[in-house]
């Protein structure tokens, strides 16, 4: 069978090279699949399955894509061979450094305490870019306890549009799954870690949690504030805010 004109496959190099060009689009622009299929003309289950490398882009979908973006996505093979300098990995979200600056920053981030329900915790999350892993990085800082300061990677989701603050030690993982920023840049969510009880003993917790810009917090308080303390009303109507607000769930377990 002959192909039509623009039907013909291209190379597995040059379609790997257009696939990492589209997600960088993507990122930048914050715009989704879905989005750019439709402009495109095309199909989505065509366009998943070419950034996904299931099969190649042929030259009629690659013209249509161009077109959509506005934007060249053929270069030259020994261009492709280089990642993209400041270009995240796909399994973060293919996000571009320009397109994150936003979320750089300090953060006063709260929780409640494990040990007091009736009190908050408060500490220091730094969210910056790591040249290492090409990626946004978060690490913690003025903790109570500093023995369990998490540090890890930053993910943005172009389907739901969450942040997810990852942390894998050895394969042990903590997550914090948070919203897109209020108009303060405040972020609020869901934090799902390991509680550390007598010895070694963990236990699975989830815990709602707040990351509140640093700069608009004045002389914050850190640790575990409780009751009559610095801050304490504040930082609690803040963590009412993660379910008040149905930024996140928590469903009641038990029998039907």
């Amino acid at each position: 069978m002959t192909l039509a004109p623009g039907e013909a496959d291209l190379s597995t190099e040059l379609s790997q090279a257009i696939a990492a060009r589209v997600r960088e689009e993507l990122a930048r622009r914050r715009l989704s699949r879905q989005a750019l299929a439709d402009l495109a003309k095309i199909s989505i289950s065509t366009l998943e399955k070419a950034l996904a490398g299931r099969r190649p882009f042929t030259l009629a979908t690659t013209i249509r894509l161009e077109e959509a973006l506005g934007a060249p996505l053929r270069a030259p093979a020994r261009e492709a061979a280089s990642p993209s300098p400041g270009l995240a990995p796909e399994t973060l979200g293919a996000y571009s450094r320009t397109a994150v600056a936003w979320l750089q920053g300090e953060y006063l981030t709260l929780r409640p305490s494990f040990e007091d329900p009736t009190a908050v915790f408060a500490y220091r999350t730094e969210i910056a870019w790591e040249e290492a892993s090409s990626s946004l990085a978060f690490r913690e800082a003025a903790r109570q306890d500093a023995d369990f300061t998490q540090k890890g990677l930053v993910s943005l989701s172009n389907q739901s549009g969450h942040i997810y603050l990852v942390t894998n030690e050895q394969g042990q993982f903590r997550l914090v799954i948070l919203g897109r920023p209020a108009i303060g840049g405040e972020m609020y969510g869901v934090l799902a870690t390991l509680q550390a009880g007598q010895g070694s003993h963990l236990t699975p917790a989830a815990a709602p949690i707040a990351f509140i810009p640093l700069r608009r917090v004045t002389q914050p308080a850190f640790g575990r504030i409780t009751a009559g303390g610095a801050h304490y009303d504040d930082y609690r109507q803040t963590l009412a805010r993660v379910t008040d607000k149905d930024f996140a769930r928590f469903f009641p377990g038990g029998a039907a």
